[in-house]
């Protein structure tokens, strides 16, 4: 297998030829170092068994490396331009690899189980900053095969998924990310691998699925835990007492159901893991297509 990456000088080349501009609303920034797409396929595990599924190729710099793992990959690209030339490319840098290659021009966030043929076991992307954290976890949830996600995000962005409760940056997608999975901060890139050259740094971060999830999985139950996580968030300030009380009912039923949970009612929202959210919810009475027993969730000591 012979595929060579492309270089900044062929990008701007292949950006001039399509008489592309980027475009800064759909995070088109290109890397063109070879040893910053090496260690992204690295960090993330990705090996010739796995189906890859790559948001926003782009230019093809990073499916590229993702077909030099020997995996096949199924490239999501919003740009009709970019989309149509990317078979071109691939075919141009490799060695018989494109057989491998499966290209859509759809909006990530359309995109359902259906519209793929072979059901990706991996999720590996350049994620650009405004739809980042809605396609992860549109991905993660409509994809329940997807066992090893690596993105690469905006430094902030990645702050934030990768927080711990308490810290400042941890938040709703703190909370939500680790529903699915165990997730780990995998360092920093700078600007300069990128064309263009961005403003600001961009993080890595993976995330690991559960083998087996600690929590019923189905979209009721996971629907009524991201609306606790919302309404906890939704005002930092507010005990959880208070920040519960519509949700209850009235403040004594809010700080009836948080006891029950073994959760002071005078904590934040800031301060919970998605296993107190989860209890929460199960030791309320109200989850819908819960699967589960209470305790077993309390007792997921491998899960942070």
């Amino acid at each position: 297998m012979t595929i060579r990456f492309l270089t900044r000088t062929e990008i701007r080349n292949l950006a001039k030829e399509l008489d592309f501009r980027p475009r800064k609303a759909l995070g088109q920034n290109f890397v063109h170092d070879a040893n910053t797409l090496r260690r992204i396929v690295s960090a993330s595990g990705v090996t010739k068994g796995d189906h890859i599924l790559e948001v926003g190729p782009g230019l093809g710099s990073l499916t590229l490396a993702l077909l030099d793992r020997g995996a096949n990959v199924t490239a999501i690209e919003i740009d009709s331009v970019l989309a149509d030339r990317l078979p071109k490319t691939i075919a141009d840098h490799s060695h018989s690899e494109i057989h491998r290659l499966t290209v859509l021009n759809r909006d990530i966030l359309g995109i359902r189980c259906a519209d793929l043929t072979d059901q990706p076991t991996a999720l590996v992307a350049n994620l650009p900053y405004n739809i980042a954290v809605p396609a992860l976890l549109h991905l993660l949830a409509e994809f329940p095969t997807i066992r090893t996600t690596m993105v690469m995000v905006q430094s902030e962005v990645a702050d934030r998924l990768g927080a711990e409760p308490g810290g400042k940056d941890y938040g709703v997608p703190s909370v939500k990310a680790r529903f699915f999975g165990n997730v780990r901060r995998y360092g920093t890139v700078s600007p300069t691998v990128f064309w263009p050259i961005p403003r600001v740094y961009s993080g890595l971060v993976r995330i690991d699925r559960y083998e087996t999830s600690p929590w019923p999985a189905d979209e009721a139950f996971r629907e009524q835990v991201f609306e606790l996580v919302d309404i906890a968030f939704a005002q930092r300030r507010k005990t959880l007492r208070n920040a519960f009380l519509e949700w209850a009912g009235s403040g004594n039923a809010s700080a009836e159901r948080l006891l029950a949970a073994s959760i002071d009612p005078a904590r934040r929202g800031e301060t919970l893991s998605v296993v107190d959210f989860v209890r929460l919810l199960q030791r309320s009475g109200t989850a819908v297509g819960e699967d589960g027993a209470t305790e077993g969730v309390a007792q997921s000591a491998d899960v942070h």
